[in-house]
């Protein structure tokens, strides 16, 4: 029994969760934890378990086997059941909105079955849908929407009680440029706020620009990390240098150095590195040092795409 005022810490846990749809393995032993105030990023095919991920979360369906907790309440127990849809939002993959009602009685709609106050509701629908650029279409009806004008509303029905835990399917699929980063400066908003978020996307670029943490799955969990370790554990930091030319003394002095791997690729030169910070400056004396002329040095790191191509093959 919680203590009197007690508040669970709004974490995300999953420990050897599993689901099963007949001889179809939808989800298979996933184990994780999202921290507070964290965003957490989960990649993966067409398939591969994403969005049944999301539902077992947030009891929509059911487990196999395994435990998933919310905030320390437990997913599947029908006592921690409501609790837990008290405490987070969801914006699915498929928006599900009441298209003969306008934008504002959607969310005031939403806001009652929550039993939040009438002022609060009220202030909650502007400031939500001023933030995401929609507070001028208030009142027009939501079957007269685009695809992405609908999924800014779904985006704000997800947040119109006030949750602490946000699960997020995909928010930018159906949104223009302008758009889509009107949504993620949204999403990090409520990060600055303590929100923790739990975020499916198969956009690489947006995964890397907001998420603390990121994990590839393909019905299992394949890695897990921060985008920079991610990055790091498919080959490291690489220094590249185009000279004027390489010749033989230049060559030699940098073959001369401790340094992990050398590729010469006529007179364009490729270095592992572990510190460039540290070693390029050592690398670049040497090849002055020896007569040679630089015409640029160049960091290169694998990107997202790398990392996620690596695991998902």
């Amino acid at each position: 029994m919680p203590r009197l005022g007690w508040r669970p810490r709004p974490t995300i846990e999953a420990d050897h969760l599993t689901k099963r749809f007949g001889e179809l393995t939808a989800v298979d032993d996933l184990s994780f934890r999202v921290e507070e105030g964290e965003i957490f990023g989960l990649l993966g095919p067409n398939g591969a378990g994403k969005t049944t991920a999301v539902r077992l979360l947030t009891c929509l369906v059911s487990t196999t086997s395994g435990t998933a907790r919310i905030g320390g309440y437990e997913v599947g127990n029908g006592a921690d059941a409501m609790r837990i849809r008290r405490m987070i939002g969801l914006v699915p993959d498929n928006v599900g909105l009441y298209e003969d009602l306008s934008a504002y009685r959607n969310l005031d709609f939403y806001g009652r079955l929550y039993e939040r106050p009438e002022r609060e509701r009220r202030e909650a629908i502007e400031r939500l849908l001023k933030m995401l650029g929609v507070w001028a279409q208030r009142d027009l009806l939501v079957g007269t929407f685009s695809k992405g004008m609908k999924q800014k509303i779904a985006i704000a029905r997800a947040m119109v009680h006030d949750p602490r835990v946000l699960f997020l399917d995909e928010p930018t699929a159906n949104l223009d440029p302008e758009a889509a980063k009107t949504v993620r400066d949204f999403i990090l908003e409520l990060k600055s706020e303590g929100r923790t978020i739990f975020l499916n996307t198969h956009n690489l670029d947006e995964a890397q620009r907001i998420c603390d943490r990121i994990g590839i799955l393909r019905t299992r969990l394949v890695t897990v990390g921060t985008p920079a370790e991610l990055e790091d554990s498919v080959w490291g930091q690489k220094t590249t240098i185009l000279l004027v030319e390489a010749t033989e003394p230049v060559r030699r002095a940098v073959e001369s150095l401790p340094l992990r791997k050398v590729v010469w690729e006529g007179n364009r030169l490729t270095v592992d590195v572990t510190d460039a910070a540290r070693e390029n400056p050592t690398i670049v004396a040497a090849i002055v040092g020896a007569g040679g002329r630089v015409q640029f040095v160049s960091s290169l790191r694998p990107t997202l795409e790398d990392v996620y191509l690596k695991y998902v093959r």
